[in-house]
């Protein structure tokens, strides 16, 4: 039903457009009104101007629609006509406008050029793009040209301004377009530029600059008693004054040469007006940045400017600056200073820091765990490489925790050490482990040195070795024993020098310290096992199980014993003397010594 209606329509709304086109042909004797009729589309077609057949022609003789054939050749007619007006007034303006002669391919481009010449030429400017477009397509002859017709008339325009007609010539390279040109932007004229136009009888010209002057001079007086700098008693448009007070009054900050000169000349008043309203505005700015816009104050004295000022250079607002916004429902301003922080440690964290005890406080308070995740995990992965941990499936913790003790030289649980050695998580001979009795030597000799209490000295001695510094060792336990009344603890100083001197690959020295200790102390086993070492060391094997034999007879233990001869064998260096070793053990007791048949594989 719908379409029914709409086709009704469309043939009502045709059948008004053939009457139209009738009248408007002078063809209403044809009778058939029918928009099937043939007439309808030779008239449709005349009226958008598209050219009828022969046969077209001829049918409408046929039809006598004489009057139609001599309206349509009229009308056909004077489209040429007109084509051809175009196509020369196109002529002339490529010719005046010096557009070259192109190939077929240049009258693609003609439906552009053309209404951009006569744009031109009716005295309107192009636009940047049109002037592109002249570029883009060869026709850089027609830009000078449109640039020094721009200028011309630009001259033109200014002599009539400025009340200088008279004066004929019209290049640009007249002296006046220059002098026009500086009344334009109210640049001063120069003595002999009025005398050039004084000579020229352009009276008119020279006295409108002298009124621009007047004004100027004004402004200046103005300016000085606006902004406090009357005591400056030159009144010279060209005194730096003035340039000056118009960048403030412009709402420019001064430079620090500008600052300079106002302070050399005296002028406090006018360089606080200046910073003040220097202040006020980046305070507004501040205040729109921050979505802090309800607070009326606008001086530059408030408190809340100190507040955005601290924010925007990235400082950490305090509780108190906090408060502050609170106070004032600034609550927007918070927020943003609190992702500001958040967002800054997160740089700072991705740039390789440390959060320090507060950062975390402050995250922690904010809920911003998720911070401090990415911190641990960041610190833990440049923690790994600094201690030489290389595998990735490490957990977090406790290695983490343990290496943050060790950077802040905080001490450790040895029992937790003991555990992650035994479990292989660690190295006994690891950067962690070296670090942990680093610590302990340092402690322990600090408080040697803070009690006196000399019981300490082989502690931190044993731990230096251990952290393979004995050069550390050495030094510390170079003392006058003499000095000393308790045998036992000379002996305890001997053994752990003799230690040092046996790491050290000095066995001589070595085994004189543990003759010595053996001379302190004849009854303690540490001298023995010491002695056992270096005849490990020398590879005298029978003569090491014979001091390990006298330590049992002092009070060690069997397996301690068997323990000592493990790290012995663990601890040689070069791979045939191990081998020697590893041998001897086997062929002296092969059950007793069965651990040992994994270093002869190696070998």
């Amino acid at each position: 039903m719908t379409a029914a209606i709409n086709t009704d329509k469309e043939y009502q709304n045709r059948l008004k457009h053939f009457t139209s086109l009738k009248s408007k042909y002078q063809a209403t004797k044809y009778n058939d009104s029918s928009p099937a009729s043939l007439l309808y589309l030779i008239l449709r077609k005349v009226d958008l101007g598209i050219e009828l057949t022969e046969l077209e022609f001829s049918w409408l003789k046929e039809q006598e629609l004489f009057e139609t054939v001599e309206i349509v050749c009229q009308q056909q007619q004077y489209k040429l006509e007109e084509l051809r007006k175009l196509e020369n007034e196109f002529s002339h303006l490529k010719s005046q406008y010096q557009v070259p002669k192109f190939s077929g391919a240049f009258k693609n481009i003609s439906v552009i050029l053309y209404p951009i010449l006569w744009k031109f030429h009716s005295g309107n400017s192009l636009t940047n793009s049109e002037i592109e477009w002249l570029k883009n397509n060869g026709l850089g002859g027609t830009v000078a040209l449109v640039h020094k017709v721009e200028l011309e008339r630009h001259f033109f325009v200014l002599k009539a301004k400025y009340q200088a007609t008279k004066y004929q010539g019209s290049s640009i390279n007249s002296p006046l377009y220059k002098i026009l040109n500086k009344l334009e932007s109210k640049q001063r004229i120069s003595t002999p530029e009025l005398e050039w136009l004084s000579k020229r009888e352009l009276f008119e010209t020279a006295g409108i600059f002298r009124q621009q002057e007047s004004e100027k001079e004004a402004h200046f007086a103005d300016l000085k008693d606006k902004y406090q700098a009357i005591k400056h008693l030159d009144l010279s448009l060209s005194s730096p004054l003035y340039l000056i007070l118009q960048n403030i009054n412009a709402q420019n900050n001064l430079s620090k040469s500008e600052i300079n000169w106002l302070e050399q000349q005296g002028l406090s008043e006018t360089i606080a007006i200046a910073q003040e309203l220097e202040q006020t505005r980046d305070f507004a700015a501040l205040k729109t940045k921050y979505k802090a816009t309800e607070y009326q104050d606008l001086s530059p004295k408030s408190h809340l400017y100190k507040v955005l000022k601290r924010l925007d250079l990235s400082n950490h607002l305090g509780e108190q600056d906090i408060n502050f916004l609170k106070k004032r429902k600034l609550t927007k301003t918070i927020e943003i200073a609190k992702e500001k922080y958040a967002n800054i440690l997160k740089f700072n964290i991705e740039s390789g820091e440390v959060l320090n005890e507060s950062e975390i406080e402050w995250l922690k308070n904010n809920g911003r765990e998720d911070i401090i995740i990415l911190a641990q995990q960041k610190q833990f992965a440049a923690l790994k490489r600094k201690y030489g941990l290389i595998d990735p499936s490490l957990p977090l913790e406790p290695l983490y925790t343990i290496m943050v003790k060790l950077e802040k030289k905080e001490r450790l649980d040895p029992k937790l050490l003991v555990q992650l050695m035994e479990e292989e998580q660690l190295s006994p001979g690891g950067k962690i482990a070296l670090a942990y009795y680093r610590l302990e030597a340092e402690f322990y000799e600090q408080e040697f040195h803070r009690t006196g209490h000399k019981w300490h000295i082989p502690t931190a001695s044993s731990y230096w070795r251990k952290a393979d510094e004995p050069e550390r060792a050495l030094k510390l336990t170079n003392l006058d024993l003499s000095q000393i009344r308790e045998s036992n603890l000379k002996s305890a100083v001997s053994v752990t020098r003799g230690a040092a001197f046996r790491d050290m690959d000095n066995l001589a020295d070595a085994e004189s310290c543990a003759k010595k200790a053996m001379g302190y102390q004849p009854e303690s086993y540490q001298p023995y096992t010491l002695m056992a070492a270096i005849a490990h060391d020398r590879g005298d094997y029978a003569k090491r199980d014979y001091w390990h034999e006298q330590a049992i007879k002092c009070g060690a233990k069997t397996e301690d014993i068997d323990d000592e001869i493990k790290r012995l064998i663990r601890s040689t260096k070069d791979d045939n003397k191990r081998h020697e070793a590893a041998e001897y053990l086997l062929k002296k007791d092969s059950q007793r010594y069965s651990w040992v048949k994994s270093y002869l594989k190696k070998s």
